[in-house]
Formats: C-alpha cells, sequence, structure tokens
C-alpha cells in the first residue's frame, strides 16, 4: 500500500531514502557537468578517429549499462551498430558473471566497458580478449579498481566513473539515476567524436540544465499537486502501469520507466510503442486488468482485503502534439475501456534535452513510488 501523505513530508522521504535514490535523481545534472569533465580530463575531446568502427560492443553489468546501450543505440539512428554483449553466468554476482567478444569482433570494432563496480574479473579479461583481438577498449568505472588496470594494460582509454560520497556507502541500485548519467556522458561525448550521434560540449551541458530543472519541479519538497513525478506515482498505486510511448527516443526512456518500477519498487509494468501498443494491449484494457472489470465486490472486506489492481496507461511523448500522432487513438481506448490515463510530455528542446527530461520525471516517479510504498 502506498503511504501518500509520506510523498508531501520531506522529513520522512530522507528517512526512508536509505539507498540514497532521491540524492541521486536531485544530483543528476550535477553527475553530467562531473562526468563530461572526467571525459575532457581522459582525452576523449583531443581523439582523433581514423573513421566509424564497424561496431560498438557495449559489455557491463545491471540495468544501466543495458539502458546506456538502449539509448545509444536509439540516437545512432537506423542501422546503428551499438551491439551489447549480455553476460552469462550462474548468478549476478561481480565475480560469477562472464562475458566474450563475438568471433568477428577484430580490429575494425570498438568495445565500451561500462560498470559502476569494476571488480568484475570477466570484464578484466574481456579487455585483455579486445586487445589481444586488437580492439580498441573504452571503459567507465570507478578510479582505482581492477578493471582500471586492465585497461591501461590493454592500451585502452579509461574514463573514471563520476561518483558521490554516499556512493560508498551501500551497493549502488543497477537503476539509480547517478549511475545511469555517470556512465552514459562519457560514452555519449565519445560516440559524438567518432561521428555515430551528435552530443557536443554544449549540449551535454544543455542536459544537466534540463536535468537541475526537472529536480527543482520534482524535489521532495515540491508538494504532490504540483509535482509531476509525485503525481504520477500516487496515481500508479494500486495500478499495473501499461506504458505506452510515441517517438523515437521515448522508447528507451519507457523501457527504463519499466525495469526502474520493477528493481526500485517492485512493481511490474508493461510497455509498448505506439502505434503497435494499441493492438497489443487492447485485449488487456478489455479483460479482467481493465477498471471497468469487476469495479466493486460486494462481499471484499474493505479494510483487510486490498483493491484489484487495474491497469492505468502512462503516455510518454518525446514531441508537441501536433502532427502525425496516434495519441488520440490512444486516448480513445484507454477510456473506452474506462482506463485512466496519465500523460508525460517534455518541454521543448533538443532530442538529447526532451530525452533527459522523460527519464528524470519518471526516475523522481519510480523513487517516490518506491519510498511511499515501503521498497
Amino acid at each position: 500500500m502506498l503511504d501518500e501523505s509520506l510523498l508531501d513530508s520531506p522529513a520522512g522521504l530522507a528517512d526512508a531514502d536509505r539507498r540514497g535514490l532521491l540524492r541521486g535523481a536531485a544530483e543528476a545534472g550535477a553527475r553530467v557537468r562531473t562526468a563530461a569533465r572526467h571525459s575532457t580530463e581522459a582525452g576523449i575531446r583531443d581523439l582523433k578517429p581514423d573513421g566509424r568502427p564497424r561496431s560498438v560492443l557495449i559489455a557491463g553489468p545491471g540495468a544501466a549499462p543495458t539502458h546506456a546501450s538502449d539509448l545509444l543505440g536509439t540516437l545512432a539512428g537506423p542501422g546503428s551498430p551499438v551491439i551489447r554483449l549480455a553476460p552469462t553466468g550462474v548468478a549476478p554476482a561481480a565475480g560469477a558473471l562472464r562475458w566474450e567478444l563475438p568471433g568477428w569482433a577484430g580490429s575494425v570494432d570498438l568495445l565500451l566497458i561500462a560498470t559502476p563496480d569494476g571488480t568484475e574479473p570477466s570484464l578484466s579479461l574481456l579487455a585483455e580478449q579486445a586487445y589481444r583481438r586488437g580492439c580498441t577498449v573504452v571503459a567507465v568505472a570507478p578510479a582505482r579498481t581492477p578493471l582500471a588496470e586492465a585497461v591501461a594494460g590493454a592500451h585502452g582509454l579509461f574514463v573514471p566513473m563520476a561518483t558521490a560520497p554516499y556512493d560508498q556507502g551501500e551497493p549502488l541500485a543497477a537503476s539509480s539515476p547517478g549511475v545511469l548519467w555517470a556512465l552514459l556522458t562519457p560514452l555519449l561525448a565519445l560516440l559524438d567524436r567518432i561521428g555515430l550521434l551528435t552530443a557536443p560540449p554544449d549540449a551535454l551541458e544543455k542536459i544537466a540544465d534540463r536535468l537541475d530543472q526537472v529536480a527543482e519541479r520534482c524535489g521532495p519538497a515540491i508538494a504532490t499537486y504540483s509535482n509531476p513525478a509525485k503525481t504520477l506515482a500516487a496515481e500508479l498505486a494500486d495500478a499495473l502501469p501499461v506504458i505506452w510511448t510515441e517517438g523515437t527516443s521515448a522508447g528507451p526512456a519507457g523501457r527504463r520507466f519499466a525495469a526502474a518500477l520493477a528493481e526500485l519498487s517492485g512493481r511490474p509494468a508493461l510497455v509498448a510503442e505506439l502505434p503497435e501498443a494499441l493492438a497489443a494491449h487492447n485485449a488487456l484494457l478489455a479483460g479482467p486488468l481493465a477498471a471497468s472489470a469487476d469495479p466493486d465486490d460486494f462481499f471484499r472486506d474493505r479494510v483487510e482485503e486490498p483493491p484489484a489492481l487495474h491497469a492505468r496507461v502512462v503516455l510518454l511523448r518525446d514531441r508537441p502534439i501536433g502532427g502525425l500522432t496516434a495519441a488520440p487513438a490512444a486516448r480513445d481506448l484507454a477510456l473506452s475501456h474506462d482506463t485512466p490515463i496519465s500523460e508525460l510530455e517534455p518541454e521543448e528542446g533538443a532530442e538529447l534535452e526532451t530525452l533527459a527530461e522523460l527519464i528524470a520525471v519518471t526516475d523522481f516517479a519510480a523513487v517516490y513510488l518506491a519510498l511511499a510504498s515501503g521498497a
């Protein structure tokens, strides 16, 4: 059950935030600036690449590298060479995960390693394997870790991860906002240098500014009625989120939101892109999860038994209303099944800015839902 009174208690939220999730969300802009500075100091802005790599292979544990790979592949556009190397192993522990290069990987390929840990033996071995194959290696990880030494031995480029003092207190949640931006920012700067996407220094600064603006609007001191993240968290309290995205870069934001809800608050969520989502989820909205299904069981104990779980559509859009859009059809479908709908749309700006805003607002919402539900 969601404790909605906690949402409007900054002190209560701070006491409940044992993993530093709110701080990570609030400091996302600062993380971007620190990570951009680390990238420059590591020499990324001075690189003079001979051309684009045939493939960009991304390896790392947990949700943050997965989301970074998804975002980078989307931003690189159709025919993106970005490929995530999924790990194998018997457990998600640092010593149990294993990564391997594809058999075809060689001197025309780029290996990116992104991890908030840096102690994974297999990632160090992967850097050595890439060196033997002739792959260029770039890693983003905490400084003074075994991976940093392995990358140096492989004649690769190492960028220290932007960390905060409280990161050392407890293991970082993989979906923590601070982790994502600390790992993603140097990779954006690198792929800008090799011409796969456009993320110059001024664009990274605009991302940081947009994240700061979201933190001001969605911070714990802002009341629920004027806080879009708290409002969304309250709306999803007893709902199954059905996340529909529209626009190219909204897709990764929706997938990250679903993953963050699962990891941080233990809430399942479904995600699909418009217009295909209308056909994919039509039967779901008409079934037992619809708000109109079994609306009131007379014999249910109102005190002891929780209300039935019903779907709620969350529409994420990365472009302003107008032009060719499936949003009206999405609203009509939801309302025809008495399904409530929440909508998030960023303010105008470049693609990286609007994407950052969608991610930031939904990150705050996932954090508030986790804290207010005691997860």
